[in-house]
């Protein structure tokens, strides 16, 4: 047998229904924002990762799907979104047209890593980026809009922390500080936080390994390090937020994977998901237009995992909500009932009503075992004796009440208009 390819999964069923639950809730929550939806194509040049995310990182060196076409084009299937929507923007002069562009996306992501709980190889993702506002305002806008989304989800067991990694000149500064320490301590730090002392050393400060801890814990404190201007803007970051009154706590050891984050980082984190807690991530990424080659442009965005989320939603709900029930099942009692049925069906369906009919020829019993089994609203019946008088039967399932009506009027009674 051929199985699903490792690292993927197939949706469907009552699951399945919940993601759709979930789209609906990001594409109304993003609209009453004033986000409009965005689509980048799953394939990108890999040009734009080297670039955008960066060659020494784990995604571009180790992670991502890459391979050479038959022009000869190096492409990659996306590994993350953020510089598919700056690609974009640049390409579509998208921020000159709208000085302020907000977008909202959700689709699949690719990268190749051991698959456990919470981690797939094809995993999906729902963000939104506020592109050219460099002032607080937008960053706070972005942590509001993701925070609505987790609470309109139904969701509970969260937290957000926060942090700034302030300006470029005041993070440059705080990095050879850093090193140094670092440096002083190499002996005693596991081995990715030995190689990130050069290649990215602020993502020593979010390492998992225990042995770093205490390292971490005395290191110095980027916090100690910001300029006036960056102190101002995570100042008012923070106002923003307890005006709305959005619980957070600050964590000055939260750094972002990638270089090109700047002032405010953000992550919401679960307990319920054991090593896999981050839920959300993002931020501030002023400097990453000029890395993909466009015009220097504020932006500050985030992306929310959605396996993530529907675990954690299944753990605190118990079980995914039952899929959709149709609203009506319609019963051909006889074969010459079949094709009127049919008809039927499609007369109610045309009217806006979901119809389930019988395509396996059972008896009554067993069509009226599977509307049931499918939690129909209603059964409508069609035998001989309802063929002769031009009538049907209806039977609420809720509480079991029949009534025979005209064949006429099933669309007034059971799709009346608004």
């Amino acid at each position: 047998m051929i199985s699903v390819v490792r690292g993927t999964r197939d949706l469907y069923g009552d699951e399945l229904a919940t993601w759709h639950r979930l789209e609906d809730i990001f594409r109304t929550t993003s609209a009453a924002y004033g986000y409009n939806e965005f689509r980048t194509p799953i394939l990108e040049h890999t040009e734009l990762f080297k670039r955008g995310v960066g060659e020494n990182t784990d995604i571009v060196g180790k992670e991502m799907y890459t391979f050479d076409d038959r022009g000869g084009d190096s492409l990659t299937m996306r590994p993350e979104m953020t510089a598919p929507i700056v690609r974009a923007a640049i390409e579509h002069n998208l921020v000159r047209h709208s000085p302020v562009t907000r977008l909202w996306y959700a689709g699949p992501l690719f990268r190749y890593e051991r698959p456990q709980k919470g981690r797939f190889r094809q995993f999906h993702q729902y963000g939104a980026e506020c592109l050219g506002s460099p002032n607080p305002e937008a960053d706070a806008e972005v942590i509001l809009l993701a925070y609505d989304v987790l609470r309109r989800i139904g969701v509970t067991r969260f937290s957000l922390e926060i942090n700034s990694l302030g300006t470029a000149d005041a993070r440059a500064a705080y990095r050879a500080v850093l090193v140094d320490y670092l440096e002083r301590h190499a002996h005693a730090l596991s081995e990715d936080s030995q190689r990130r002392i050069t290649s990215n050393p602020l993502r020593v400060l979010d390492s998992k390994a225990p042995q770093d801890r205490p390292i971490v814990d005395a290191a110095p404190r980027l916090a100690d390090h910001l300029d006036a201007d960056s102190i101002e803007h995570f100042t008012s970051v923070r106002t923003l937020l307890d005006v709305a009154g959005i619980p957070y706590t600050v964590n000055p050891l939260m750094v972002r994977g990638l270089d090109y984050y700047s002032h405010t980082v953000f992550e919401f984190t679960t307990d319920a998901l054991g090593s896999q807690n981050a839920i959300c991530g993002g931020g501030r990424y002023d400097p990453l237009f000029a890395l993909v080659g466009g015009t220097p442009t504020p932006a500050v965005g985030f992306s929310i995992g959605i396996e993530r989320v529907v675990m954690l939603l299944e753990a605190e709900a118990g079980g995914f909500p039952l899929a959709p029930a149709p609203d009506v099942y319609v019963v051909a009692a006889g074969d010459d009932a079949r094709l009127p049925a049919a008809l039927l069906a499609v007369r109610l369906r045309r009217a806006g009503l979901s119809v389930h009919t019988d395509l396996l020829r059972r008896s009554v019993k067993g069509q009226m075992k599977e509307a049931d089994r499918l939690r129909s609203r209603y059964v409508v019946t069609l035998g001989d004796d309802e063929l002769k008088a031009g009538t049907v039967q209806i039977k609420n399932m809720a509480d079991g009440s029949q009534t025979s009506i005209a064949q006429s009027d099933i669309v007034t009674v059971l799709a009346p208009t608004p």
